[in-house]
């Protein structure tokens, strides 16, 4: 049997030589089943509580493709400690027709699934209690509950037992400095983005060592955020304010606020760097500007998340990748330019002119029909291989099923015949387990068909056409500007010397899942999963290279 490996160490193991370890032991165990290992997998310092590592994705990638039968690990919870994500693997797998073996619990059933996977997500419940009660008890004693803010130090001490004590710091003189400086020009009426440009431009890093912004400043005021709302700076502490959950699509961490209720608050005078006072007359200018934003915006919740125009959020500065936004009513510029001044394209257009340019590229450009009859060709040819391999291994699956099928029915002729049931029990027994692998295998599978229209470009260049004109539209505004939307990854925004003079260009990169679903006149755009094997990006203009338009 083929066999492949698979390690992982995280937070609660932060050893590198543990992969090592790990392997050496699953390669033993290869060896004594005589199963030849063809690939290991593994994954450094990530934790199981998330399936978005490149290690698991890779074995699971290669495990669908039929490169190996059975996966090797030390223990369940190195595959993932997530009860649902473990159920999802287990269910992939068995599909797949690989089987799972560890050198904790040995071959992978339903049942470890269920009991190994609850305790491993009430494992991960445990350990993250655990550290709370150890960061909340550091914080009532003044200290630290974990990360640094900026105009302080981290000490590093030695307690009377040789341990190490964590979560002492002292002021930063020359940082406190920087601190009294925002509070004090803040106060006086100087803005976040002047703020900001200024200390960029005197080369003093901001947080972290990065360029300074206007929200490093100014922050989110009722989290607690940004360095104009950090109250350590008048000695007082506050402690779990926000709380943070993995996002399951992402893995990525996101911040929730905690009731007031739950906050834990401890007086530290010796880290004060702020009086009361200037806090006092930071806090009224807040309040005064925060009032005047909740009167501009009175349409409520949704239509501030709406995109408030056709492509906001979509254009990115070609010099420094920042945003490309509005700098008022009809001009755009690179926000990093305007906020942070560490960008030196200056150059503006108007949004009109964008808009224009960028709906010319989408119906003109992104699918020329010669270009277009290429790509088609090629990903037809492609989309049929992969299609022919899937549909090879269903044909193949269901000739195998008939077969058992029949070798079935003539065993149990032969007992009925009169040969002893004994002599053929386990034959049958063995074929009824196979069979049931191959029913649970095509449960569900089916032939795909190939998606691609030799017409497609002439379908997608017809409804962009249509989509344009609902742009003018009323009823069918909201609509028309979420499906083109759909048909964009990004438009990158960069000056060049053209003709003696310095003007901008637009690179139009369109999006293939919208683009395919928009060419084969779906009702929406499909899932970005559905096109996994064509992961790629469309680019407006000839070759699909990035296209420019002058404007």
């Amino acid at each position: 049997m083929r066999a492949a490996i698979y390690a992982r160490y995280s937070s609660d193991n932060q050893r590198e030589a543990s992969i090592e370890d790990q392997v050496r032991l699953c390669a033993e165990r290869a060896g004594k089943e005589g199963w030849q290992v063809v690939e290991t997998y593994s994954d450094y310092g990530i934790s199981g509580a998330s399936l978005v590592r490149p290690g698991i994705q890779a074995l699971l990638s290669d495990a669908l493709a039929g490169k190996f039968e059975v996966i090797l690990a030390e223990a369940l919870d190195r595959l993932s400690r997530d009860q649902a994500d473990i159920a999802g693997v287990f269910k992939r797998l068995t599909f797949a027709g690989v089987k799972i073996v560890t050198l904790s619990e040995g071959d992978i059933s339903d049942l470890h699934i269920g009991l190994k996977g609850t305790m491993n997500a009430l494992y991960l419940k445990d350990l993250a209690d655990k550290i709370r009660r150890g960061l909340r008890g550091r914080v009532e004693a003044g200290k630290s509950g974990g990360g640094n803010s900026y105009g302080y130090d981290v000490v590093k001490t030695t307690g009377k037992d040789g341990d190490p004590v964590y979560g002492e710091r002292r002021i930063n003189e020359e940082q406190a400095a920087v601190v009294r400086r925002i509070f004090e020009n803040y106060a006086a009426g100087t803005s976040p983005r002047t703020l900001a440009k200024n200390l960029n431009a005197e080369k003093i890093s901001g947080p972290s060592g990065k360029a300074w912004g206007p929200s490093t400043i100014h922050g989110n005021r009722q989290r607690g955020t940004g360095v104009l709302n950090n109250e350590l700076y008048i000695g007082r502490l506050i402690w779990n304010r926000l709380r943070y959950i993995k996002d399951p699509e992402t893995g990525k961490r996101v911040s929730r606020l905690n009731p007031e209720s739950q906050w834990i608050v401890q007086d530290v005078p010796g880290l004060r760097i702020i009086d009361e006072v200037l806090w006092d007359q930071v806090k009224a200018r807040q309040g005064s500007l925060l009032s005047h934003r909740k009167a501009k915006h009175k349409g409520g919740f949704w239509d501030r998340r709406r995109p408030r125009y056709l492509f906001s959020g979509l254009t990115r500065c070609g010099v420094c990748g920042g945003g490309f936004t509005n700098l008022n009513a009809e001009r755009m510029g690179c926000a990093t330019a305007r906020n942070k001044g560490t960008c030196d394209n200056r150059r503006t257009l108007t949004r009109e002119a964008l808009e224009s340019a960028v709906l010319d590229g989408l119906q003109h450009h992104l699918m020329d029909p010669e270009l277009m009859a290429i790509f088609c060709e090629e990903y037809t040819r492609e989309k049929n291989r992969l299609v022919a391999e899937k549909n090879a291994a269903i044909i193949g699956a269901k000739a195998e099923l008939t077969k058992i099928e029949r070798d079935i029915d003539r065993l149990v002729q032969a007992i009925m015949d009169g040969v002893p049931g004994g002599h053929v029990k386990d034959k049958i027994g063995r074929l009824e387990a196979r069979q049931a692998e191959l029913e649970a295998r095509l449960d569900g599978a089916a032939e795909e068909p190939v998606l691609l229209h030799p017409n497609m470009a002439e379908f997608y260049r017809q409804r962009v056409s249509r989509l344009r004109e609902a742009l003018t539209d009323e009823e069918y505004r909201m609509e028309a500007t979420a499906l083109i939307r759909e048909l964009i990854d990004r438009i990158v925004i960069t000056p060049v010397e053209h003709e003696g003079r310095t003007t901008l260009s637009i690179d139009l990169y369109g999006d293939i899942a919208g683009i395919l679903a928009t060419a084969n006149q779906t009702a929406k755009p499909p899932q970005r999963d559905s096109f996994a094997e064509e992961s790629i990006k469309l680019v407006a203009g000839a070759g699909f290279e990035p296209a420019t338009f002058r404007l």
